[in-house]
């Protein structure tokens, strides 16, 4: 009796069974798999313990990259047969080829208790080894199968690996050079040489095998990425730019490539391309401080304020109390015109941090801008004693000295100043100023004196200087500084005034008159000292 299909429903299981295994191979021998395995399937349903069928299922599984019901199938025969190494094998193999390293490596350890001379079972052992992270024993597997096939590519490049993750590089990079002389196009090593040379930080190198794997695959990140670190190393920016930018073409969601490319663009001045870089890595990594601290200074650098402001408050959000944040927010306060606020995150920083020298200098200006006198000498007296050769601190040190009534403080600021630089013109006007206040005219002149050997032409200092000059006897000396004074800015009207005063005492009254004649033109409230 038949039934549809034309097979014989009377016929015994065994039968059946045979039929089945005998109808897979022929299927199998044409290539047509999945027919063989339905073949397969048909005769487990007659007998599901038959172990030779379950291996054979295994086998066309794997043929079709069915590995997790392979799997199944293997593990069927080692269940009920313990002993069978092969059975162990192959269920291993389906194992690491899902990724289950671990239990991978226990099937390659029980074939290999059972099978020692299977050296396929130590390569696949030492693979699982690598991939769990287990260089000293992958290693060790390795080896002994390189004593019986001293010549394996995959074996050999194993034991770089293993070589390579425990820091032994230039063993490493001896067996990865053998299997390129071998095979000249085994892109594994190529890429693993890179990896090697930007551990060992060798840009030579690097550049070498980077260039190599590119020329072999145009597309290849890691060569990319051995190039753009050669060029960061370098300084050349441009070519970190070309390399980030194809980097995060391929990998749109790699923080660090975008990152990078931040850092490249910023370098060269790219800061719209900077921002956005920086702005794609965020959104991969929301709580990256060191990204929004770029992107506040790309974007105080395009004079966005309020996005470098919203920045650097994200980044505080994320790490308090970072003096060099606090400094940058505090930049941007200013620039605002938010000077209290300015002057608030000054302090704020400063509470926690006393060393900050410019946090100091700059309360100090700002205190000194609001006209504090005491508290901004207070904060640049901290900023020098901290950095004692700062001339742009002692000078305002001086000036807030001078302007809250200590003159000697003052002078001892300048005097310092003088000593660091000696050619500081700012130094000079000070002690010439407080000289005049003093009414120690001498030493007054003796500083504006200076300042004009120095080469400072300002018409300001021309006309004090000759004030000083007419005033101790000098009128000759004290004419030529008021015409140097005129010849700067035509339209001094105290310098004329005080031209036609001296020319008037040599006796030249006429061209005096002209002098006053010229300054009252230009300042008639000047007139009431023509009579004087």
């Amino acid at each position: 009796m038949t039934g549809q299909d034309g097979r014989d429903q009377t016929a015994t299981p065994a039968f059946e069974v045979e039929s089945a295994v005998a109808r897979a191979v022929s299927l199998h021998m044409e290539g047509k798999l999945k027919e063989a395995l339905e073949e397969l399937n048909e005769a487990l349903r007659h007998s599901p313990d038959d172990l030779g069928v379950n291996a054979a299922r295994g086998h066309v599984q794997c043929e079709l990259e069915q590995y997790e019901e392979a799997s199944k199938s293997y593990s069927r025969v080692a269940e009920v047969q313990p002993k069978n190494a092969t059975a162990w094998f192959n269920l291993a193999v389906c194992l690491e080829k899902l990724g289950k390293w671990e239990q991978a490596a226990t099937r390659f350890e029980r074939a290999l208790e059972l099978q020692p001379e299977r050296l396929e079972a130590r390569l696949g052992l030492g693979i699982c080894q690598l991939h769990l992270e287990k260089a000293e024993r992958a290693l060790e597997s390795f080896e002994r199968y390189l004593a019986e096939k001293s010549d394996d590519e995959t074996a050999l490049f194993g034991k770089a690996v293993a070589l390579q993750f425990l820091w032994r590089f230039d063993e490493a990079t001896d067996i990865y050079n053998r299997i390129l002389e071998r095979n000249p196009n085994s892109e594994e090593s190529l890429t693993n040489l890179v990896a090697v040379a930007m551990a060992r930080k060798d840009d030579k190198s690097l550049r070498d095998y980077s260039e190599k794997l590119l020329a072999l695959r145009p597309y290849s990140q890691a060569a990319m990425e051995g190039l753009a670190t050669c060029a960061f190393s370098s300084g050349d920016f441009e070519a970190a730019v070309k390399f980030c930018s194809k980097l995060v073409e391929y990998t749109p969601d790699h923080f660090e490539r975008w990152f990078n490319l931040g850092v490249a663009c910023q370098k060269t001045k790219r800061l719209d391309q900077a921002a956005h870089a920086y702005a794609e890595a965020i959104r991969i990594r929301p709580d990256a401080k060191q990204a929004y601290v770029n992107l506040g200074v790309v974007k105080q650098e395009l004079n966005d304020l309020k996005g470098a402001r919203e920045a650097y408050e994200r980044a505080l959000q994320i790490t308090p109390d970072i003096p060099e944040i606090m400094f940058n927010l505090a930049t941007v306060f200013e620039l605002q015109g938010a000077k209290d606020e300015a002057e608030k995150q000054y302090q704020k920083l400063l509470a926690r941090n006393q060393e900050s020298e410019d946090a100091w200098f700059r309360l100090g200006y700002l205190r000194l801008e609001r006209g504090d006198y005491r508290a901004s000498a207070e904060a640049f007296e901290s900023a020098v004693r901290k950095r004692p050769h700062w001339p742009e601190a002692l000078v305002n040190l001086g000036l807030s000295h001078w302007k809250s009534g200590n003159g000697d403080a003052a002078e001892a600021a300048f005097r310092k100043l003088l000593e660091v630089s000696p050619d500081s013109a700012d130094a000079l006007r000070g002690l010439a100023a407080l000289a005049v206040e003093g009414e120690n005219f001498a030493s007054a002149l003796e500083y504006q004196v200076k300042l004009i050997d120095r080469g400072e032409r300002s018409p300001e200092l021309f006309y004090n200087t000759g004030l000083l000059l007419q005033r101790s006897g000098q009128a000759e000396d004290a004419i030529r500084l008021y015409r140097e004074a005129i010849d700067e800015r035509p339209d001094f009207a105290e310098a004329l005034l005080n031209l036609g005063h001296a020319l008037k005492g040599q006796g030249k009254a006429d061209e005096a008159r002209t002098c006053w004649r010229q300054a009252i033109d230009i300042k008639p409230e000047l007139a009431r000292g023509y009579f004087e």
